[in-house]
């Protein structure tokens, strides 16, 4: 009865209804609450703190490649967004314009940033000069809006988003080349380091890559209860289709005239929610503790003779706090212990450290950790050498758990038409041979769409390419596409996507 007056017991599961569950945890952990326009959430802080932990992450990796952090309007004029043909019609549906200010129309009209290329790069064609001026790298941490018309998912697909974007000019395309891959391995770690979430790189199709690159690359995650795959974050070669289009040029060693090669990259709080998919179970929120804002909650059971446990549990925070880990002592006197137990598993804090008398006198405490559920307990003098190597074994047991799990059970080699949608429907991804043709791509997608059908999310059944994986095994000289029949040149990763 408790529970439900407070709102912490889960009516929804994972297994049954996916959809009402995430909602569940996402509101009852207090990560997100709604807002007064649709498909704009607001990140409450509980959310937030995980968004810093990512940002801290990424940030420190990408100034190691002397990548520098500025800001740039999130303003675009109409003719500096149409400068790209190509690249404007990949966003065209999605733009948000300002076209009144009081009850003035604007002369032109103002579009808010679906991304940066054509804010940036007209002021990089100012500042690029000379060889000499290269390379250069500049980051951004801002928000960006895209008015999206499909099912709207708090984290997943939203209006507004944050994120960073990375945005580099290189004299030569070997060093922008090899820029994309570092940043993609720093993506990658980002996903399995810190949120214990497997990932596939690989390379999109000419169909999905980013509209006027040459080539995007990818990490790709997979939701194994709704059978769907998510871009996790992309880093693209833009070649020199920008620089022509912006007239960024440079005086080379040579002395003459050259195009620069471009790149950009990025990653956002789509993060966040496959974190919440992939982990989370019946009880709420499961957070590994690297990205965990309280990696250790401590509770202190009182009741009689319970005597100094307070002031003990006090002391303990004080020194985890003073050793690096982030600690929360709930000393709330309104509410009981097994409340505040089911209250921290909601918010998926990693550890629980219960303290009471008995503990005390034993010079002991019990550990009970979120991902398992399992208690130990533990020596009060060893506690704090135990516990960070206990947090090290529980995210290399929460990032193994996650891709065995995907790589067992949620991924197929599929080489005949007849294994596609029924393995699909098994919620599967599947890695077949592939001719890389365009027209048999689109093919492939409106035939698993007619072959499927929508899913209680509202979501459509078709397949897409979510990438060319660069780990795939030997592609046999006999092996003829999927789709079409042709020779096969590769294999690709099919998969219902959000």
């Amino acid at each position: 009865m408790v529970k439900k007056q407070t709102g912490l017991a889960m009516t929804a599961t994972k297994e049954e209804n996916f959809a009402d569950w995430y909602t569940q945890v996402i509101q009852r952990a207090e990560m997100i609450d709604y807002y007064g326009v649709s498909g704009c959430y607001i990140i409450r802080p509980w959310a937030y703190a995980i968004w810093e932990e990512i940002k801290e992450f990424l940030d420190k990796r990408i100034k190691s490649i002397d990548v520098q952090n500025a800001y740039f309007p999130m303003f675009v004029t109409q003719s500096s967004l149409m400068t790209e043909k190509d690249h404007v019609e990949g966003f065209a549906p999605e733009v948000a314009w300002v076209t009144k200010y009081g009850s003035s129309d604007l002369a032109e009209p103002i579009a808010i940033r679906p991304t940066s290329e054509t804010v940036m790069y007209p002021s990089f064609a100012k500042w690029i000069q000379s060889h000499r001026d290269l390379p250069l790298k500049q980051n951004q941490w801002c928000n960006i809006v895209r008015w999206e018309f499909k099912h709207p998912q708090p984290f997943i697909r939203t209006r507004e988003f944050l994120w960073q974007e990375g945005h580099t000019v290189h004299a030569e395309l070997a060093d922008a080349e090899e820029e994309v891959m570092t940043v993609l391995d720093f993506y990658s770690q980002v996903y399995e380091e810190l949120l214990a979430v497997p990932v596939i790189k690989g390379k999109k199709s000419e169909k999905e890559k980013f509209a006027g690159a040459i080539y995007t690359t990818t990490v790709e995650a997979f939701i194994p209860e709704t059978g769907r795959g998510v871009q996790g974050a992309t880093s693209h070669c833009l070649g020199q289709n920008f620089a022509k289009m912006f007239d960024i040029k440079f005086e080379d060693k040579n002395g003459g005239s050259s195009l620069p090669w471009q790149n950009s990259w990025g990653l956002t709080t789509r993060t966040i929610g496959v974190l919440v998919m992939v982990h989370g179970d019946n009880k709420g929120l499961v957070l590994p503790p690297r990205v965990s804002p309280i990696q250790v909650v401590i509770v202190p059971i009182l009741g009689k003779n319970s005597e100094g446990v307070l002031e003990a549990a006090d002391e303990l925070k004080r020194k985890l706090h003073a050793a690096g880990i982030r600690v929360k002592l709930d000393d709330r006197a309104n509410q009981s212990p097994g409340w505040k137990f089911n209250y921290w598993e909601l918010r998926g804090v990693s550890i629980r450290l219960e303290l009471g008398p008995k503990d005390l006198a034993n010079g002991t405490c019990v550990l009970a950790f979120r991902h398992t559920g399992q208690k130990i307990t533990a020596q009060m003098d060893d506690i704090l050498q135990e516990l960070p190597t206990r947090m090290d074994q529980m995210q290399k047991e929460m990032l193994t758990a996650a891709k065995e799990r995907v790589d067992r059970d949620h991924t197929a080699v599929v080489e005949s038409w007849e294994q596609m949608v029924p393995s699909l429907n098994a919620r599967k991804m599947c890695l077949t041979p592939w001719c890389q043709e365009k027209a048999c791509e689109e093919n492939v997608k409106k035939r698993t769409g007619t072959e499927s059908v929508e899913d209680n999310e509202g979501l459509s059944g078709a397949a897409k390419t979510l990438c060319i994986p660069f780990d795939q095994p030997e592609l046999p000289e006999t092996s003829t596409c999927i789709g079409c029949g042709k020779k096969a040149t590769t294999w690709v990763l099919w998969g219902r996507s959000y």
